[in-house]
């Protein structure tokens, strides 16, 4: 479990200095034992608990006393007072309840004055350096339809960039294109063999994708076309500016179609790069390999290196194939060493396939024994396969296909529900939810493990998918929309006394922890977790604290609460690369409903 600090407001100065007292530990040394309690179904739980076990890790006593004798020890030491409600014990932890009107309170204003920023200014973050960050992600092939590979690159990339950038980071998002290399070769000769200027101006890639499919064929069978493709390439390299004009058309065309797509998954970049901006640097790269004498000729001719120092096979890394021309390790270390020159960065972050995990090991490790300390400094992130990903057509190739599946299933889904009709824009909404629904299902796991893709699963609207996300967004949304904001102004705290107000506001306590989990391991399942617990909290306060026909205090004070459900909902929606739809000018689930209906079903389409 992540730490979450104790501030002023969750237990007060005295009790502070208490701790600090008994414990013979100054009070900044706490804030890493003691963590919010996660919620029990089963059982009210206390608010915050102290893991002794954690306080006695740095302790210079190596008898190590039972932690639970310790842990009661403890507890009789420390009294209650207006903050502390009740202290107990668990296994090897104390527990603190906290009085509940000040818990209310003080979670409530918290989460409202922070608002996009709340989580963020936990003392778990504090002192946080500020670092210049580079992140190299989604990568596609230039003159290729943007493959469903590069999908999870893409929206990982994007949670860790937006991340980062909310923990007060300069984040620089590179997409780094596939814009040089053989294929090139293959796709410049398969053009002049069997292109047309019409198809290419009107659909681009999917023409070149056709042409680069007939040049692989003849390429197999007529050894004089591949010939052709390798002399194109050598063209290319040495400057051939016909080769390099036709090579640029095919690229500015790709970056166009590209931008459409990002465009609907809401991803940016701040600088579009590719591997033909390093075809002269790498040159230097060899020859800088090559005076420290790390390069390494082959009797086929090529140049590589030795990382193990005795000649092991597996551990040689080819920089230079036999005629001279560079390889896609030689551009990814100039690339390297060029972004370090630029950026000055303090981290890299690569995210791609789990396949080219030795392909970075091994660029990593050529950087070090060039000299470059700041190697280090590179890290790579990456991720498992998709499996089973199919439209109604049968396999898919291309992103776009998806997304346009994704459109359809959804606007067929809302098609049944009276107030779609209402919608100003019902494609954009149903893109919108499609999208949640892909990318929860993406990230509910580890971002290393292969998954099964299923439609069915993406678009169920209850259990833990990102339709049920969505949907609660816009029911709490609505619920604001149809009550106006004056409830809002003040609340009465003795009004969310219940059961379930108590277990929203404990939740709601540990969102820094979530947080701070994420930004350790760049993994954005304990997020997903976070909000679809949340989203079923909402669910069945939203089933018993009813607002219509409630007294006004109750009424403002159960949207007070709801409308920090929803803030803290749509912050953690927006880290992960999901716009939160709304009501009245998007999309209304289900009418309101009174209270005394039957509510059991209200999230269902």
């Amino acid at each position: 479990m992540a730490s979450r600090p104790i501030t002023s407001w969750q237990i007060d100065g005295e009790a502070m200095e208490t701790l600090s007292r008994v414990l013979d530990l100054p009070p900044e040394n706490l804030i890493k034992s003691i963590s919010a309690v996660p919620i029990s179904r089963k059982e009210e739980v206390a608010d915050f608990q102290l893991s002794v076990d954690s306080l006695l890790e740095n302790n210079n006593d190596h008898s190590r006393p039972d932690i639970q004798i310790q842990a009661m020890r403890l507890a009789e030491k420390l009294k209650c007072d207006t903050v502390v409600s009740e202290i107990s014990t668990g296994q090897g932890t104390v527990n603190f309840k906290i009085n509940r009107e000040l818990l209310t309170k003080t979670v409530l204003q918290q989460v409202i004055e922070d608002g996009s920023k709340y989580g963020l200014k936990s003392e778990l973050f504090s002192g946080l350096p500020k670092k210049r960050i580079v992140v190299e992600f989604s990568s596609p092939n230039v003159a290729k339809k943007f493959h469903v590979g590069h999908l999870r690159s893409t929206i990982i990339g994007n949670f860790i960039a937006n991340l980062k950038e909310a923990l007060g980071h300069q984040v620089t998002r590179i997409n780094y294109l596939g814009d040089w290399g053989m294929q090139f070769g293959l796709l410049g000769t398969g053009f002049q063999l069997f292109g047309y200027e019409e198809k290419l101006q009107s659909s681009p890639l999917q023409h070149l994708f056709e042409v680069y499919v007939q040049v692989n064929k003849e390429a197999a069978d007529d050894k004089n076309v591949a010939k052709s493709a390798h002399e194109f390439f050598q063209r290319l390299e040495l400057g051939d500016m016909q080769a390099l004009a036709l090579w640029q058309k095919f690229r500015d065309l790709s970056i166009d179609e590209y931008m459409r797509i990002y465009q609907r998954l809401g991803v940016h970049f701040d600088e579009y790069s590719g591997e033909s901006f390093y075809r002269e640097k790498s040159q230097e790269v060899l020859k800088l390999l090559d005076s420290k004498g790390l390069l390494q000729k082959t009797l086929k001719g090529t140049a590589v290196v030795d990382l193990s120092g005795n000649g092991d096979p597996s551990s040689v890394c080819t920089v230079m194939r036999s005629d001279g021309t560079s390889l896609y390790a030689t551009r990814d270390l100039a690339a390297a060493i060029d972004r370090m020159e630029k950026y000055n960065f303090d981290k890299m972050i690569y995210v791609t396939d789990k396949g080219q995990k030795k392909h970075f090991q091994q660029v990593f490790q050529i950087l070090q024994i060039m000299g470059y300390d700041w190697a280090e400094r590179c890290q790579h992130v990456p991720f498992g396969v998709v499996q089973g990903m199919k439209t109604r057509r049968g396999d898919v190739t291309f992103l776009e296909d998806v997304l346009n599946e994704i459109r359809l299933r959804m606007l067929q889904n809302m098609a049944s529900i009276k107030t779609t009709k209402e919608l100003e824009n019902p494609e954009e909404t149903a893109e919108q939810v499609g999208l949640a629904a892909l990318i929860i299902q993406d990230f509910r796991g580890f971002l290393l493990s292969d998954y099964q893709f299923s439609w069915d699963r993406v678009f169920q609207s209850r259990g833990d998918t990102g339709v049920f996300l969505q949907y609660t967004h816009a029911r709490l949304h609505s619920l604001e929309e149809t009550f106006g904001c004056g409830y809002l102004n003040d609340f009465n705290t003795a009004c969310l006394q219940e059961p379930q107000s108590v277990s929203i506001l404990q939740h709601l306590l540990r969102f820094d922890e979530v947080l701070y989990r994420s930004s350790q391991d760049l993994q954005p399942r304990h997020i997903v977790s976070y909000l679809l617990t949340l989203s079923h909290l909402a669910a069945v306060a939203h089933r018993t604290l009813h607002v219509r026909n409630s007294p006004p205090e109750v009424a403002g004070a159960r949207l007070h609460l709801f409308r920090a459900v929803r803030s803290v909902l749509a912050n953690g929606m927006k880290l992960l690369g999901i716009t939160p739809v709304s009501w009245r000018k998007q999309w209304h689930p289900t009418p309101v409903l009174l209270p005394g209906k039957s509510q059991g079903a209200w999230w269902a389409a």
